[in-house]
């Protein structure tokens, strides 16, 4: 069985990052992390935003089926 598999994005302060779709579509500096947290600003405006961790689709794999499919 093909699933999509999702890894955390590891992130380090500083570094300049692009993201290529959606409402956080664009360059990037990584600002400040936390556990829970990462801080991006925009080189452009200077303007940040404080967002949950969020991951990135890595691939498929194969995988065994999952119980009770």
């Amino acid at each position: 069985m093909k699933v999509r598999c999702f890894s955390p994005c590891e992130f380090d302060v500083g570094e300049m990052i692009y993201i290529d779709g959606g409402k956080r579509k664009g360059d990037w500096r990584v600002v400040a992390l936390d556990e829970k947290s990462v801080t991006l600003r925009c080189p452009m405006s200077g303007k940040e935003f404080t967002w949950s961790r969020f991951c990135y689709e890595v691939g498929e794999i194969d995988r065994p089926a999952f119980i009770g499919s």
